[in-house]
C-alpha cells in the first residue's frame, strides 16, 4: 500500500512562498486533477503558485531546475504506467534522478508527484479524484512547503543547508 506511514500533515504556514508547479500533459485526465489539487494546497498554505506544463515526465526536471531558480519550491506531478517494455523503467530512473538533482544543485525542496504504477487504475487511486485513497498533488505540495520551512529554519539558526546555503 503506497499511502501506509503517510504523515498525515494536511497544511503547514507557509505565507508568502511560492510554489512553482510543472505538470506533464499526459494522462490529463489525472495530472490536470493533480495539479488543480497542488495549487489548491499552495493556497490553503498561503503560499501562491507558478503554474508550468510539459509534454510529458521526462521533461519535468528541467523546467522543475527553470522554476527553483524563482520559486521557494517545487512540485513535478505526471503519470508513468508500466508497459511491456523497458522503457518505464528509463523514464522513471531519468525523471527521479533528474528532479532529486535539481534539488540538491538549486538547494530547493523539489517534490516528486510523479506517479509510477503498473495501472491507470492504481494511478486513479493515488490522484485525489473524488473516491481516490490517495492525493498525491496536495500531499506533494505540503510536503515541499514543509521542507522548505525546515530548511528556512537551520538557516536562521546559523546552519548552512545545500550548494547556496
Amino acid at each position: 500500500m503506497a499511502g501506509f506511514g503517510e504523515p498525515g500533515v494536511t497544511t503547514v504556514d507557509a505565507a508568502g512562498m511560492t510554489v512553482g508547479v510543472v505538470a506533464a500533459r499526459w494522462h490529463g485526465d489525472l495530472t490536470d486533477h493533480m495539479l488543480d489539487r497542488a495549487v489548491a494546497a499552495a493556497e490553503a498554505c498561503g503560499a501562491r503558485a507558478v503554474v508550468a506544463r510539459v509534454a510529458g515526465s521526462v521533461e519535468l526536471p528541467v523546467v522543475a531546475q527553470a522554476l527553483a531558480r524563482r520559486c521557494d519550491v517545487v512540485v513535478a506531478l505526471g503519470v508513468v504506467v508500466r508497459g511491456a517494455t523497458a522503457h518505464f523503467d528509463y523514464v522513471c530512473r531519468s525523471v527521479t534522478d533528474g528532479l532529486t538533482r535539481v534539488a540538491l544543485d538549486e538547494g530547493k525542496p523539489v517534490a516528486h508527484g510523479v506517479l509510477t504504477v503498473d495501472t491507470i487504475e492504481q494511478a486513479r487511486d493515488r490522484a485525489g479524484l473524488p473516491g481516490s485513497a490517495e492525493d498525491k498533488g496536495w500531499a506533494a505540495t505540503v510536503a515541499a512547503l514543509d521542507a522548505a520551512l525546515v530548511v528556512r529554519s537551520l538557516a536562521a539558526n546559523g546552519h548552512r543547508v545545500g550548494f547556496g546555503g
